[in-house]
């Protein structure tokens, strides 16, 4: 199993490089059904992961100007403090068991699983629509402007709430926001996205070096790390030379199988 997840690793970094986000979705999963690690140091395993990674994929983007400082400034600056508050405050709040009636009780390391869950789902969904374009009209004058910026903050804070719980950077929702919000092409997207998760994870797991720093297995984590960075490295080169339509479709099912499969193994270990 631990071979696969290797494997799984560089897949992980391979996919951030080609659509910007995505391959995080897996992180969590690999490093609990695969390497046996506690869901809730696993969430903060995989900030670093994504966060390293990313950064590396953010330096082949930038070369190729497919990066925009501004736009992850208005998205990101709300989305890394949400992020940071999350894993230093609102994390450790959360009771565990979180729920309990009789002899039956909700976990907080299953609850997370299934909000984990939640969320692979809508990344799939999100990934199966038809490509993304620029469907919001820009709007004329200031008041226009400033609704397109205030909603990129709106979805800046829900993906660093999400990140900060669940340790997943975002991409699948950052990109459409992007895109739409801001109206960036979608490689430009892409590149941009990929800062801003670069920054949110990292600072993200800041926040875990506090609470949980002396669980942590280093060696591990610099290991997992190193390959998934080879694999973004990877990605960024294939994304130069091929469509990724057809990637992120195929991405978009196997989330989505694999959403359903996590799913039901949660689902039946709490009943």
């Amino acid at each position: 199993m631990e071979i696969l997840g290797f494997v799984a690793a560089v897949f992980i970094g391979l996919i951030l490089g080609l659509i910007g986000g995505g391959g995080s979705i897996l992180t969590v999963p690999v490093l609990v059904y695969l390497f046996g690690v506690y869901p809730s140091l696993a969430t903060g395993y995989s900030l670093f992961i994504v966060g390293t990674t990313s950064l590396f994929g953010v330096y082949s983007r930038w070369k190729l100007q497919e990066v925009n400082v501004r736009a992850a400034l208005v998205f990101g600056l709300p989305s890394m403090l949400m992020v940071f508050a999350t894993r230093r405050w609102i994390l450790p709040m959360i009771p565990n068991p979180i729920f309990s009636m009789h002899d039956w009780h909700l976990s907080k390391s299953h609850a997370m699983m299934l909000l984990f869950t939640v969320l692979m789902l809508l990344a799939a969904w999100n990934m199966l629509r038809p490509t993304i374009q620029n469907t919001i009209q820009r709007e004329s004058g200031k008041s226009g402007t400033e609704l397109l910026r205030f909603s990129l903050v709106i979805q800046g804070l829900v993906v660093g709430l999400l990140t900060g719980l669940v340790g997943v950077g975002g991409g699948f929702l950052i990109v459409p926001a992007l895109v739409m919000f801001s109206k960036l092409p979608m490689k430009e997207a892409v590149g941009t996205s990929l800062l801003i998760i670069a920054v949110n994870s990292l600072l993200g797991f800041t926040g875990d070096v506090w609470t949980q720093g002396e669980s942590m297995d280093l060696l591990f984590l610099v290991s997992i790390t190193g390959l998934s960075i080879v694999g973004i490295l990877l990605g960024g080169q294939l994304a130069i030379r091929i469509e990724t339509t057809m990637l992120r479709k195929a991405f978009a099912w196997f989330v989505l199988l694999m959403g359903l499969v996590v799913g039901f193994k949660e689902i039946t270990l709490i009943f």
